[in-house]
């Protein structure tokens, strides 16, 4: 073979060389997700200590003990707060990228002391089939919701007998915080304090190690939710107004949790994005097993006014959030912020020896400002007495407004549409 044919041979068979390590990297615009994230971080869940241990005899009936900004502040500084925090913020972790479908047909489902809790729910509900409201023709609260709150209070202590708690001084702790979770008889309202007492009062149960941590996915995807069923028949029933409400300025009129647990399920939804909770298909598909989903059906339903943005315009902004994680965190934010966080919600805290206020404290709240009573108070002759704030924006006592649930009931009653209707600049 000629040397120049030799030659060409030897070059056609070399191995191809690897340039593949000369190419620079290329390097992303954006930074990483992780570390954008990490720029802005959600308020992280406090862990949740074990079960304390309570000596017999030492349970006590709970109290309002926030009666200023310095109350709030110890509140705010306290062991309980964070006790709290970490509770809600646990049940909102165990749902992370679970449905409602998915946990009905776990173990955690039949577990007796959620069998026992869906029970007592069930009673509540026959108390408001017994508790018949009055034709008042009026949108704003109904009286009879007072009869319903008398038979809910008549049967607290046989339902947390049948929940295990023997003790009769541990029954009325407990009892104080079901009794709170629906609504004020007093004003006809409820709100997203009323809201927060129902998972206290999953808290004192679990303090009582009558729950164990194991059944937190049921509680808030089956014993909660089975809680905002009931709630919304008794709003409609009703006319509960809202407690304390901005009029569309704020979430929503009645509840919060809803939001936050329905965000960290769909934290990483594949499909589902925050922007789906305009499509009507996606909605009415999707409800069933989505707690964020479900309760924005629910405040479609209740209102007369067609579009997100003119009823809800917060729900409207938050839907442009590029992702869930990004509304996780903010409802997390929210509820220190907006939930524990605002002196008129709460005031209307109570505290036992299950949940103990912070040393310092106001004592005897009860007797220094009635139920009625609610905002920075003044010390007079007679001792506290409520005092408005005239810089505020009816934050206090909040404005009275009627339910828009009773608006639209009122008006399938005389006949007019059930449509929404639109607005005429839309």
């Amino acid at each position: 073979m000629p040397a120049a044919i030799a030659d060409q041979y030897v070059t056609d068979h070399l191995p191809s060389p690897d340039v593949s390590k000369k190419i620079p990297k290329l390097t992303p615009r954006r930074r990483p997700q992780a570390e954008r994230e990490l720029s802005n971080p959600p308020p992280p869940t406090p862990l949740l200590a074990p079960p304390p241990t309570v000596a017999a005899g030492s349970y006590k009936v709970p109290t309002r003990r926030i009666l200023s900004e310095r109350d709030h502040q110890l509140f705010a500084a306290s062991s309980t707060h964070d006790l709290i925090v970490s509770f809600v913020f646990n049940l909102s972790d165990s749902v992370r990228d679970r449905t409602i479908s998915d946990v009905k047909s776990s173990p955690e489902a039949s577990d007796p002391a959620i069998v026992a809790l869906l029970a007592v729910l069930d009673e509540a509900e026959e108390c408001l089939k017994q508790s018949p409201p009055v034709d008042t023709g009026s949108r704003f609260g109904n009286p009879a919701f007072r009869d319903f709150l008398k038979r809910l209070d008549g049967s607290l202590v046989g339902w947390h007998s049948k929940l295990g708690l023997q003790d009769t001084d541990a029954i009325a702790e407990t009892s104080a915080y079901l009794s709170h979770a629906f609504g004020n008889g007093s004003r006809i309202d409820y709100g997203s304090g009323h809201e927060l007492n129902f998972i206290l009062w999953l808290l004192c149960l679990r303090q009582l190690s009558i729950l164990s941590d194991s059944t937190f996915p049921a509680l808030t995807l089956i014993v909660f939710p089975r809680y905002l069923q009931l709630i919304r028949e008794v709003q409609s029933t009703y006319y509960l107004e809202p407690a304390g409400s901005h009029g569309v300025w704020g979430l929503d009129d009645y509840q919060f949790l809803p939001f936050l647990f329905g965000a960290s399920q769909l934290l990483n939804h594949k499909h589902i994005r925050p922007l789906s909770i305009h499509n009507e298909l996606i909605i009415e598909e999707c409800s069933k097993d989505f707690l964020y989903l479900d309760q924005i059906k629910w405040v479609n339903a209740t209102k007369t006014v067609q579009g997100l943005r003119w009823h809800s315009p917060m729900l409207d902004d938050i839907s442009s959030a590029k992702s869930w994680a990004k509304v996780e965190a903010g409802m997390r934010r929210m509820f220190l912020a907006e939930v524990l966080g605002k002196l008129p919600v709460a005031q209307h805290f109570l505290f036992g020896s299950l949940l103990p206020a912070a040393p310092g404290m106001s004592e005897d709240a009860e007797s220094a400002v009635g139920e009625e009573d609610v905002g920075e108070v003044e010390v007079t002759v007679d001792g506290m007495k409520h005092k408005h704030n005239p810089n505020s924006w009816g934050d206090c006592c909040g404005i009275k407004v009627p339910s828009a649930v009773g608006a639209k009931q009122e008006a399938l009653k005389h006949g007019q549409a059930s449509e929404l209707r639109r607005v005429p600049f839309d």
